[in-house]
């Protein structure tokens, strides 16, 4: 087979480097690739466009909580009125503890022993699920940040030697030749970065949120119980 029959069995390379062209001419494992980080970072996106709205929302009805907590008002009008619907954050650990107050005066023997151990175990427990609850698809965003740089370097290492085969059978090393192989098997670690930069970003940001609203939960907790337990300790 002469040189020019291989030349005309090759596939064309063009000469365009726009991204759709880039994208057109990869090999098929490099698009898998590409669209994988894609839709990894469509997926980074919208967990941290609804992280951001649940932590604003969390962030308000902790301040009307407190607001409310602290206005004089009645602990129990305001048990009362939290109970009576599905509650989260604060409210749902001040409701778990006036539960368990409530069960231990409304029983016949109105033991006061292990009264604070089982009011803190209480709330301990709600702000597990709270942080839970915070947390939910952090995960992802740890995934991605740590791993999407290492995809599309794989993603680059094979467009590279799938370059290096093309250029071996052509047996030509010109500028145009091999520059769309370079640029399209490049083009995969810019789209893991895409994705891996906000996701890494975004993780650090919504860590940091969790653990200010966290630590917010647990010093309600503490000033809580003190007051319940300077309370038990009245009526022991």
């Amino acid at each position: 087979m002469t040189p020019d029959t291989v030349q005309s069995a090759l596939p064309m390379i063009s000469s365009d480097v726009s991204l759709i062209s880039l994208f057109m001419q990869a090999a098929w494992i490099v698009k898998a690739v590409m669209l994988g980080l894609l839709a990894c970072s469509v997926w980074v996106w919208a967990i941290a466009i609804d992280k951001i709205i649940l932590y604003g929302r969390t962030k308000r009805a902790m301040d009307r909580f407190e607001q409310a907590f602290w206005s004089g008002q009645s602990i129990e009008e305001l048990y009362r009125a939290l109970s009576a619907k599905p509650t989260q954050s604060m409210a749902a650990c001040f409701v778990a503890a006036m539960r368990e107050w409530k069960r231990s005066f409304e029983s016949q023997s109105r033991s006061f022993a292990g009264l604070q151990m089982r009011i803190e175990k209480v709330m301990n427990v709600s702000i597990a699920r709270e942080v839970e609850r915070l947390e939910r698809r952090l995960l992802v965003l740890a995934t991605v940040g740590s791993a999407g740089p290492f995809v599309g370097l794989f993603g680059t290492v094979w467009g590279i030697m799938s370059s290096f085969q093309s250029i071996a059978a052509s047996k030509n090393t010109s500028l145009a030749v091999v520059a769309p192989g370079i640029a399209e098997a490049l083009f995969a670690t810019a789209i893991g970065l895409i994705a891996a930069i906000p996701a890494t970003i975004f993780y650090n940001k919504f860590t940091s949120e969790v653990n200010r609203q966290a630590q917010r939960l647990e010093g309600f907790a503490d000033e809580f119980s003190a007051i319940l337990s300077r309370q038990i300790d009245e009526r022991a």
